[in-house]
């Protein structure tokens, strides 16, 4: 069979992929093993179907907004490929509808589908389909109706995300990331962060947003050397210092995410005077100080055991290493919060010492 693709690259840049102006994308025919649709078989939608299943994109469909584009819930019929109601055969949808006037947005649309059409595990959102229709691109992705974890995070009086949650939702983005770093030809995802971590019916997380993704270091190669892209406050220092791109950088932001699991803040934290620090930088003192823990932990979460909290920080702590060489891999992690999970579901609880953490 055949699918479509955006298939006319004007230049390559030298590090980064390709330099495609919106005034020159079309549309061409190409075989399934094209190097971009890889083994799997994407839905292919048209511009109107996806336009009339988010109501013309309607600002009351908006479910999210970044630096690709905008992402709105839309109801697709399978069968047929058009819009639908919810009522009849309608599954709801996520689309990602790229602003046609940023030519980097092109390659990070291109970049998604080149990773998702080839990745399937239950911590990395599904890519339903696309739409590569004159002018438009837009991604359709499964629908993870209880949004990101960040927003979960920051609301003033959330208290959904529990401590056994948490610990949950932890291991599954572990999981994830470990299957990116395994495989025969290994991801690096890049921009790894709290918002792009996606959050289903059961709190089950999912990887999201590989617009910025890479393929790892092969053929005994260390690292990539790359210009730095991300979101501040989840760089390894290496990286930002010299582009040095390892596997470990995903480590490193995956610690600053489950820094932001454990402190309910963002990954830059504005501070009583005003400036705005790196989370990471800010609670690295208080992570190794049994006394001063409290002063990091989530006050949402009231009072959890000390035994687990202080697990939990020492795998941050690994994770957060500024010697890449010293942090973990993600099996590693993944090893290090299955035992936590199974300590939690065997500890005596009459037997555990509490951490307050109120301030």
């Amino acid at each position: 069979y055949y699918a479509f693709l955006v298939a006319e690259r004007q230049s390559k840049t030298e590090k980064d992929g390709y330099s495609v102006s919106p005034k020159d994308w079309s549309v061409s025919i190409v075989n399934k093993k094209d190097e971009v649709f890889g083994p799997y078989k994407l839905n292919h939608f048209s511009y109107c179907a996806l336009k009339s299943a988010t109501q013309k994109f309607s600002d009351k469909n908006l479910i999210g907004q970044g630096g690709f584009g905008d992402v709105y819930k839309g109801y697709i019929n399978f069968r047929t490929k058009d819009a639908a109601k919810p009522n009849d055969r309608g599954l709801a949808v996520a689309v990602k509808r790229l602003r046609s006037n940023r030519t980097q947005g092109h390659n990070e649309w291109e970049n998604e589908v080149k990773f998702l059409s080839r990745l399937n595990h239950p911590n990395i959102v599904k890519l339903i389909g696309c739409c590569c229709e004159d002018k438009h691109r837009m991604l359709v992705y499964e629908y993870m109706i209880r949004g990101s974890l960040e927003a979960h995070l920051l609301r003033e009086n959330g208290t959904e995300l529990h401590w056994r949650r948490r610990i949950s939702i932890a291991l599954g983005v572990a999981r994830g990331l470990e299957y990116l770093h395994t495989r025969r030809k290994p991801v690096i995802h890049r921009d790894l962060k709290a918002s792009n971590v996606l959050l289903g019916k059961d709190f089950n997380a999912k990887l999201s947003d590989f617009g910025l993704s890479k393929f790892g270091p092969q053929d005994g190669e260390t690292s990539l050397i790359t210009r730095v892209v991300g979101t501040r406050g989840y760089f390894a220092p290496e990286y930002f210092a010299t582009g040095h791109l390892t596997l470990k950088t995903d480590v490193f932001s995956f610690g600053v995410v489950l820094l932001e699991i454990f402190s309910g803040c963002e990954a830059i934290k504005k501070h009583s005077d005003g400036v705005a620090r790196d989370l990471a930088q800010w609670t690295k003192p208080h992570l190794s100080n049994k006394v001063e823990l409290h002063r990091v932990v989530d006050k949402k979460l009231g009072s959890i055991p000390m035994e687990e909290a202080l697990d939990f920080a020492k795998v941050i702590l690994r994770c957060l290493s500024s010697n890449p060489r010293t942090r973990p891999t993600m099996a590693e992690v993944v090893a290090d919060l299955e035992k936590l999970q199974r300590r939690m579901d065997s500890y005596n609880s009459n037997q555990l010492h509490y951490l307050r953490t109120r301030r």
